[in-house]
């Protein structure tokens, strides 16, 4: 069990913890700033080391109107034989008029015969920016084969909330199952490993974006596609999907992308996450 809360403010030009709870097996680093924008970056610790069967990890985010959090993990999220269960986290994010968070978590390496389920529930205003990158790859097993792992289920639903209203701008429910079928073949995993994913919500978001970006995915060696969301009050999301045999080359397409991102609308350069 695990639960960590984090709350962000802006202060004085710069964006500030002004609460911060952890319990159990999660927490977080101290903060730093990796450049004069204000932005915050916090890094989340799982001393453990990995997921394993039944393990349950709860997540509360808010960014505050005008605030600006960069929130990352420490290392990869391995989940480990799980027999009998599955391990979960439960991940709820609210963000204020205004307010900016940049999720960027280390890829999730999911071992032979581990379940795991990925829960997170979102809520923007309609001037918040929200980017979300993630990517999946399989565990090594005796064998040399990948798809080992049992189940591996992500749900991001997100919702845009104005003055007593909240709308449904998307629900992006991904369900990988190797024991129930050949998940490498067309139509799914198209012959690939692993799996890519970023999600985009901003009132900037348009298909001249997704246009931009695909360009940019185009120069990897990666199989990608890109969806723009219906828009709910006045903003809208963006959904991309890549496809490659390399978590390298995956977090390099991901990485593009938000540079891309960070540089038109903040005038910020690329990150540099070098955690060893």
């Amino acid at each position: 069990m695990g639960e960590l809360a984090l709350s962000i403010e802006q202060r004085g030009g710069r964006s500030v913890a002004t609460h911060q709870y952890h319990r159990g097996a999660l927490r977080v680093l101290r903060p730093h700033y990796l450049d004069d924008s204000g932005q915050v970056c916090y890094v989340v610790v799982n001393p453990g080391g990995a997921y394993l069967g039944a393990d349950l990890f709860l997540v509360d985010v808010e960014v505050q109107a005008g605030a600006d959090l960069l929130l990352t993990t420490q290392s990869a999220t391995k989940v480990y034989r799980t027999p009998g269960s599955f391990a979960e986290q439960r991940m709820a994010i609210r963000l204020g008029e205004g307010a900016r968070l940049e999720l960027v978590p280390d890829q999730l390496i999911a071992y032979r015969e581990a379940s795991y389920r990925q829960r997170t529930h979102v809520t923007v205003r309609p001037s918040s920016s929200l980017v979300m990158a993630e990517v999946v790859t399989p565990g090594w097993s005796p064998d040399g084969a990948a798809f080992r792992y049992e189940e591996v289920r992500l749900r991001n639903e997100i919702h845009v909330e104005t003055e007593g209203d909240s709308q449904l701008l998307a629900l992006d429910n991904l369900l990988i199952r190797p024991p129930l079928g050949d998940v490498t073949g067309l139509g799914f995993m198209e012959g690939y490993s692993h799996l890519g994913s970023l999600v985009v919500v901003d009132p900037r978001v348009d298909q001249a974006l997704a246009d931009d970006l695909h360009s940019v995915t185009s120069e990897n060696d990666a199989l990608t596609g890109i969806s723009i969301t219906r828009s709910a009050a006045g903003t809208t999301g963006l959904v991309l999907r890549s496809l490659s045999n390399s978590t390298g080359e995956l977090n390099r397409l991901l990485g593009a992308c938000t540079a891309l991102l960070r540089k038109r609308w903040y005038g910020q350069e690329p990150l540099n996450l070098r955690k060893h």
